[in-house]
């Protein structure tokens, strides 16, 4: 079929071109030869919504000062044509306050992402102004997702770095006024030291008391305390009393190796392959305090990288697991009933191949629910009033037990001007920031084997005073099963080496 839209464009009444958008292969000269072309054709004083020459049909709109116009081959459908060219004359102002030349040049390439959701190879696409708001919106959470990692990276990268060496000080420190040889002089060189260090540190305090801040005072849990799981009834030593005395917060070994691990999990692949595929996804969460899921959206791409133009032509299979319900929508480009019917992302001209350098989202989805057995990761906060202020219960429950969540982050807001809180039972580590007015649990993973917790805590204030509480996290697994199984060659069907890597973070999940 010969394609019938031939271009989109914005023009000023002179003819001259600030964005415009082919659908088929035209030189830049032929477009603004067509579009200094229209002016000239249009008849003053009658009022028209197309012109024609003996090649190509200009339907056009008038924006104020500007043109919206759609060139098209002389055999379209005119009524068809004027739909289309309503939708495009209701997406500009989506994106640009004014409409105005300069405004126009700003926002140009979100207007050509968004007219490549009307009209793809020549023909419009069966879509209206929500669903585009929608498709290009997910184009824009790329960079947002990548950011989000390397932030995380980078945090934990630098809090690591303080700890250990706060550590090194204050074991040299300890050991020169207790008179004795520093850990790890004994020859064995400055790595040694630091090695030796670490692990009496991390080996020997694995003790019953709880992570704290040595500013906040500890409440006695009285008899009513429940044991914990992993702890163990031996003393404390003096080093590690002095440290703790000193304002250090001193972890578990398990907790510290749980936290190494984390920071490694979302490194993304050391070797890149020359075809890279990139499968992201973020969620967007509101919970009532009461219970009740209010709302839960989570969008996710596949974004595909081919470095080397001999892997060009290839077609990428889908392994689709969801059984959540999210909506599947492929790249214009991508041939949709191949992928319907055998999970292939392939090209609908397989003579061409996917463009090189150059990231390309070929498929989008989203999942959008009120199901409250879909929450990944459930918080249940019991504020309670008490004759001398506020007791305050929180609990957390993975309810997706396939994901592993890290870096957990669970804030809850504080009362100003009351002091600190005071913090009993405990899962994780705390920070209480005064200046914020915040406190932050921090939960290095939560899988499977560690799918509930508590914290508990009391301070003066009322219920309302801890509420939105807010959570982020990372992950390496995504929420709805979308995974890339292989990659083949379009011709002889013999397989690609690819690189993969997959991420699902926190674009928003408070509880109300």
């Amino acid at each position: 079929m010969i394609p019938v839209l031939l271009a989109a464009a914005v023009c000023t009444k002179a003819g001259k071109a600030i964005v415009s958008r082919q659908f088929v292969e035209m030189t830049r000269t032929r477009v603004e030869g067509l579009l200094a072309a229209f002016p000239k054709l249009m008849n003053t004083g009658k009022q028209h919504t197309f012109v024609e020459t003996e090649s190509v049909r200009y339907v056009y709109q008038p924006l104020e000062k500007l043109y919206v116009v759609l060139i098209t081959t002389k055999n379209s459908n005119i009524l068809e044509d004027l739909e289309t060219l309503r939708l495009f004359s209701r997406v500009i102002p989506e994106y640009c306050r004014v409409l105005e030349e300069s405004e126009i040049s700003e926002h140009c390439f979100d207007l050509i992402f968004a007219f490549d959701e009307i009209v793809a190879l020549g023909y419009r696409e069966n879509v209206n102004l929500a669903q585009i708001r929608t498709f290009t919106e997910m184009d824009s959470h790329e960079e947002k997702v990548f950011r989000a990692v390397r932030e995380t990276q980078e945090r934990e990268a630098k809090a690591e770095m303080k700890r250990k060496a706060k550590e090194l000080q204050r074991a040299r420190q300890d050991a020169e006024r207790a008179g004795k040889k520093s850990p790890g002089f004994g020859g064995f060189g400055s790595s040694g030291m630091s090695s030796v260090i670490s692990a009496t540190i991390i080996t020997d305090t694995i003790e019953p008391e709880k992570p704290k801040v040595a500013s906040a005072p500890v409440r006695s849990s009285g008899s009513s305390k429940a044991l914990k799981l992993g702890v163990k009834g031996k003393e404390v030593d003096n080093f590690v009393d002095k440290l703790k005395s000193e304002g250090e917060n001193i972890i578990t070994s398990s907790a510290g190796r749980k936290a190494s691990e984390a920071s490694k999990v979302l490194q993304p692949p050391v070797n890149l392959e020359s075809v890279h595929l990139r499968v992201e996804e973020k969620i967007s969460l509101t919970c009532g305090r009461d219970g009740g899921l209010q709302n839960m959206e989570v969008l996710g791409m596949i974004t595909l990288k081919v470095a080397d133009e001999k892997n060009g032509r290839i077609s990428i299979l889908i392994n689709n697991n969801d059984k959540k319900g999210a909506q599947l929508q492929t790249h214009p480009h991508v041939d949709k009933k191949l992928f319907n019917t055998e999970s292939l992302i392939c090209l609908k001209n397989q003579e061409k191949s996917f463009p090189l350098n150059s990231d390309l989202g070929v498929l989008k989805w989203r999942l959008q629910s009120t199901d409250e057995s879909l929450i990944p990761l459930t918080i249940n906060c019991w504020p309670s009033e008490s004759g001398s202020g506020c007791d305050v219960n929180i609990e957390y429950e993975l309810q997706d037990e396939g994901l592993e969540l890290n870096d957990v982050v669970i804030t809850i807001p504080l009362p100003s001007g009351v002091g600190a809180p005071v913090v009993g039972d405990l899962d994780g580590q705390y920070n209480h920031d005064s200046r914020k007015n915040i406190l932050e649990w921090s939960l290095p993973v939560i899988d499977e084997k560690n799918k509930s917790g508590s914290l508990e805590f009391s301070m003066d204030g009322n219920p309302n005073d801890f509420f939105p509480i807010h959570v982020s996290f990372v992950s390496k697994r995504n929420f709805c099963d979308i995974q890339v199984a292989k990659v083949t060659y379009v011709e002889e069907g013999s397989p690609v080496k690819f690189s993969s890597e997959t991420s699902f973070v926190v674009d928003k999940y408070e509880i109300l």
